[in-house]
C-alpha cells in the first residue's frame, strides 16, 4: 500500500512508477481523506509513504493524514519513505518518523530522496530550472529511482538515500516552521481577469479542490485547504494565475509539461 501526495507531478511519477514495481495499491492522499483513513494491510504488504519536500517539512496535508490514519495488521510490515525536492529536504524524514512514531504506525527503515525540477517560486531567490538544468535532473531521477526501486522491491532496511543540504536542522525546524506556518495559504493567488481563457485547466489541476471557476475564472476557497503547490499557476496556460506579484516574471513546469 503507497500513500502519495502530488501537486506539479513530480511526486505523482515516482509514486506510480513504484506502485508499477511493486504491484501494490497507489492511494492519493487528499482523495483519502474524505473517508475513514483506515485500512487493513495484507500479510506480505509493503507500506510506502511518497510526497514533495514543502519548506524542509513533510507537506502539512500529510502529516494531517499520518494524524488521522488507521493501519490493521501493520506490525513487522516493511515501510519506507521516498520525498522529491528541489534541492534539498533537511530533516524531513526524521519528522516524517516522529510523526509516524506519535501516531502508533511503522515508522520508514529505509528513507529516499529524488532531486527534481524545481516548482516553488514564491521566493525572491526560487525560480524554475533552465531546461537544461531541468534535464539533467530528470535523467539523474530516472537513474536513481531504477536503484531505489530494487532497494524497496528486496525490502532492504537501513537504507538512506537523502540528500539533507546544510544546516538540516535549522532549515526544517526554524524555516521550515515559519514557512509551513505562515507561507501556505491561497490568500494571495490572483487571476488576470483579461490573460484567463476559461480553460479550467487550474482547476483540474488543483490537487485539493481549492480552485474552483466562478464566472469563468479561478477561485480559491480560503478554506485551508490549499497547499501551496502551485499547480494551479503552473498549468495556467497564459499565466493569468499569480501568487501576489513575485510570480509574474517567474517560469512555469510541471511534469511532462512539454
Amino acid at each position: 500500500m503507497i500513500f502519495y501526495f502530488s501537486g506539479t507531478g513530480n511526486t505523482r511519477w515516482a509514486a506510480e512508477e513504484i506502485a508499477q514495481a511493486t504491484g501494490e495499491q497507489l492511494l492519493f492522499i487528499p482523495e483519502e481523506l474524505k473517508g475513514k483513513c483506515d485500512y487493513m494491510l495484507k500479510d506480505d504488504e509493503r507500506l510506502g509513504f511518497i510526497f514533495p519536500t514543502h519548506g524542509w517539512q513533510p507537506p502539512r496535508i500529510v502529516r494531517q493524514f499520518i494524524s488521522r490514519l488507521k493501519l490493521h495488521n501493520a506490525t513487522g510490515h516493511y515501510c519506507y519513505a521516498l520525498t522529491t525536492c528541489g534541492d534539498s529536504i533537511g530533516q524531513t524524514m526524521e519528522m516524517l518518523n516522529d510523526d509516524l512514531l506519535k501516531a502508533g504506525l511503522p515508522t520508514a527503515i529505509s528513507v529516499f530522496t529524488l532531486v527534481m525540477p524545481e516548482s516553488y517560486v514564491c521566493l525572491p531567490f526560487m525560480y524554475t530550472d533552465t531546461p537544461e538544468k531541468e534535464y539533467a535532473k530528470i535523467s539523474r531521477a530516472k537513474e536513481q529511482l531504477q536503484s531505489f526501486k530494487e532497494i524497496i522491491i528486496k525490502r532492504q532496511a537501513g537504507e538512506t538515500h537523502t540528500v539533507k543540504g546544510i544546516a538540516p536542522w535549522a532549515m526544517s525546524h526554524i524555516v521550515g516552521n515559519y514557512f509551513n506556518g505562515r507561507m501556505v495559504t491561497d490568500k494571495k493567488f490572483t487571476v488576470d481577469a483579461e490573460e484567463c481563457i476559461h480553460c479550467g485547466k487550474c482547476e483540474n489541476a488543483c490537487p485539493t479542490g481549492d480552485v474552483k471557476l466562478v464566472d469563468g475564472l479561478p477561485s480559491w476557497q480560503h478554506d485551508g485547504s490549499c497547499t501551496c503547490c502551485l499547480a494551479c499557476y503552473h498549468h495556467c496556460p497564459r499565466h493569468a494565475i499569480n501568487y501576489g506579484s513575485i510570480t509574474r516574471k517567474r517560469g512555469q513546469y510541471y511534469f511532462g509539461h512539454k
